[in-house]
């Protein structure tokens, strides 16, 4: 208490702990004339004292009243010292900050006082203790106390002039504390780090962008701030951050895109228009330094592609395309394998607009970078595989171009049709939904015979016999009637007369055989019409079935389309084309009589004209329903066999093979489904044994009913038309 004393009179001590305010502020008037008393003596050890004093008998009292008048005696004290205070301020500034978290909200307003007075004296000195002075400045813009916050901001606007005019302030070390605190949710905090931010960015000794990486995301996690006021500070504190960018020779491009392609993906829509429109200028200005980052900067676009918000999506197509004009190298550090993982991901994509993207990139790498894209063709084929049973018909036709470009090479080529059979095998109702739109599709990107060559070759080695079929009448319904295989079908109608013709007949002959129909149809093509009608005439009972008649009915449809007009012509001369009308005229002896196929084909025969014209027209020749076929048939049997040898030494096709290749493969088909009819029934059977026994009557009445095996076939002959044996006469079947 001597030194206290000794050092401040015990009038002045005692009013500086006074609760009134008037007493305290007259009790630090006389320190500060004492101090400058004593600065003028020159009496140093007594200033200390005096300081000590008011640290240790005031600024950390117990008593409120004793805290608030130590801090009003410490800023009277640099008031005193004036120019001198400088080499007292680490005694006096510590306590000062120090009371800036005590429970009284009294003496954090007072503190705040003291500070803002000792500030204005010592200036630039004050930089010494900045950080300190930040960080608890940063904790008092988000008091509970209304005036504390008001005292804050008076502080802070003074820092941020002494900041912004000091040469002494480091603003290395301030980044980190800066960077620490940029994640605080309190809103008053928030507001004061971007002011704070703002400040700094405005001084032009401070070079705050060089640091922007490190508190960047910091600034777009504002954007999503409840408050509008936040949100409106950051948005321009980024704007500035981003024109600076524009206007700069050197940027750190790299760390801050990693910041930005996760804010893109955010689930607040201005968050994500922000991000992707700084990703936007970022590929437009940064060149080589973002080319390790454009598999992350892609990652980030390809899902605004197809964004709720237009803005967004608008930006992200334009960045999209930006990047993939962007010409580099993988020995420039391209990643083509990054890239494509991210397209491989995206595929999976529940937008179609971003699974059209991300194909179209496969396509681009395709095309730019074949050699490195056929390296990972592992990681994405099965990929590519599964999205041919997209929902999206553009999202198919783009993975077929991939494909495409795949299958240039003959290894990729097989390994496609392979894998696309494999597909439709799996998958039933991928061969219903697409397999049209995928076999066309090819036909056009590759070459269409050496499409159908590849898939005939595969089918014809095709163990599952159902799949064979339907698989062949599918194919065979788009050689038929698509645009794209015009010149396919061109090339088989010379089958007859010209060796491309007659080896792609043959080729596809091996598998067409899974199916009556496509064999037919593919001998109505070449104008094999002798061959077409004996196997016509080859037909057993088990193949009429209603698979069969239903292909027959779409057949006979499409004898009447444009692409079978050479056929209709044909007709105008019976004499010179017999076996067409003996082909016809089987096929309309299968089709049940109340059928409108029966009635398309009769009607059209009808129209074939009743004479024909040979041997320059001298010789005419009865060729209608007035005459028996038979009879024409034999009128003409030596002329046409003439014509079949002449043709015969042209086109070279062993019909005879051909017919027993279709008869053996028909033959397991028949096999097979007499093993599945057992199959079925032994289950029914054994099913049947697990019930109740009937009664008496319904056994003795079972014991007259034929044997299961003949009820199945019984029932089998009704679900059918008869075979040839069972027809009552010429043009009619037995209904």
């Amino acid at each position: 208490m001597s030194d206290a004393l000794s050092a401040i009179p015990a009038a002045v001590h005692r009013n500086l702990s006074d609760k009134l305010y008037e007493k305290r502020k007259n009790a630090a008037i006389e320190i500060e004339n004492t101090v400058k008393i004593l600065i003028a003596a020159g009496d140093h050890d007594k200033i200390s004292k005096v300081i000590d004093v008011l640290i240790k008998e005031f600024a950390k009292s117990p008593q409120a009243n004793h805290r608030k008048g130590g801090l009003i005696g410490l800023a009277a004290v640099t008031v005193g010292l004036a120019t001198e205070a400088a080499q007292y301020l680490e005694q006096i500034v510590p306590p000062v900050i120090a009371s800036f978290t005590d429970q009284d909200s009294r003496v954090r307003y007072y503190a705040c006082e003291a500070l803002y007075n000792i500030a204005k004296v010592v200036r630039g000195e004050f930089i010494f203790f900045f950080n300190e002075i930040f960080d608890a400045l940063c904790k008092l813009s988000a008091d509970s106390d209304a005036n504390v916050q008001s005292a804050a901001h008076l502080l802070d606007r003074l820092v941020k002039d002494i900041v912004t005019e000091s040469d002494q302030f480091s603003i290395e070390e301030f980044i980190p504390l800066l960077k620490e605190r940029m994640n605080v949710l309190n809103p008053y905090v928030r507001q004061f780090l971007v002011g704070w931010i703002t400040v700094l960015d405005s001084v032009p000794d401070i070079d705050m962008l060089g640091f922007l990486p490190d508190f960047l995301d910091g600034l777009f996690n504002m954007l999503s701030d409840s408050s509008h006021e936040i949100r409106q500070q950051a948005d321009s504190a980024l704007s500035e951050f981003l024109q600076e960018i524009k206007n700069s020779p050197s940027v750190d491009y790299g760390r801050m895109a990693e910041i930005l392609v996760q804010r893109a993906s955010s689930s607040d829509e201005f968050t994500r228009l922000t991000a992707i429109t700084w990703i936007n200028e970022f590929v437009k200005l940064g060149g080589d330094q973002l080319v390790r980052y454009y598999a992350d900067i892609l990652g980030a676009i390809l899902p605004c592609i197809s964004d709720k918000e237009e803005k967004i999506r608008v930006v992200a197509r334009e960045t999209n395309e930006e990047l993939r004009s962007i010409h580099v190298e993988p020995s420039d550090g391209f990643d083509v394998g990054a890239i494509l993982s991210v397209a491989r991901r995206q595929l999976s994509s529940d937008h179609e607009a971003t699974r059209i993207e991300a194909l179209n990139w496969i396509s681009t790498l395709l095309n730019k970078h074949r050699t490195e894209v056929l390296c990972f063709l592992n990681d994405i084929f099965d990929t590519l595989l599964k999205a041919l049973s997209d929902s999206s018909d553009d999202v198919v036709l783009l993975v077929l171009e991939v494909h495409a470009g795949v299958a240039k090479d003959p290894q990729h080529f097989r390994h496609l049709i392979v894998f696309l059979v494999h597909n439709f095998r799996a998958d039933n109702s991928l061969l219903e939904r697409r397999g049209a739109i995928i076999v066309r599709r090819l036909c056009v990107l590759l070459d269409a015979e050496r499409v159908y060559r590849e898939l005939s070759t595969i089918l014809e080695g095709e163990d599952n016999l159902d799949f064979a079929s339907t698989m062949v009448q599918a194919l065979n319904l788009i050689l038929l009637t698509a645009p794209e295989l015009s010149k396919l079908r061109g090339l088989l109608k010379g089958s007859l007369i010209n060796r491309e013709g007659k080896e792609l007949f043959v080729a596809l002959y091996a598998s067409w055989c899974h199916s009556p129909m496509a064999i037919i149809s593919l001998c109505l093509l070449a104008q094999a019409y002798q061959h077409a009608s004996v196997v016509i005439q080859s037909l057993v009972e088990e193949d009429i079935n209603v698979k069969f008649l239903v292909q027959l009915d779409k057949l006979i449809r499409l004898l009447e389309t444009p692409i079978f007009t050479y056929l209709r012509l044909q007709l105008l001369e019976p004499g010179r084309y017999t076996w067409l009308l003996k082909t016809l005229y089987g096929l309309l002896m299968l089709l049940p009589q109340q059928s409108a196929a029966f009635k398309i084909l009769r009607t059209r025969l009808k129209t074939v004209p009743t004479y024909s014209f040979s041997g320059g027209g001298d010789q005419i020749s009865r060729a209608s329903s007035g005459v028996p076929f038979s009879q024409y048939m034999n009128n003409h049997e030596d002329d046409d066999a003439e014509d079949i040898n002449i043709t015969s030494s042209h086109q070279g096709i062993n019909f005879a093979a051909r017919l027993q290749q279709f008869e053996n493969v028909q033959s397991q088909h028949r096999i097979q489904a007499r093993n599945n009819v057992k199959y079925s029934y032994t289950t029914s059977s054994s099913s049947t044994s697990k019930e109740v026994r009937r009664s008496d009557e319904e056994e003795e009445e079972q014991q007259h009913k034929p044997p299961p095996s003949s009820r199945s076939s019984s029932v089998a002959d009704n679900s059918r038309p008869p075979s040839r044996s069972s027809r009552k006469g010429p043009g009619q079947l037995q209904l």
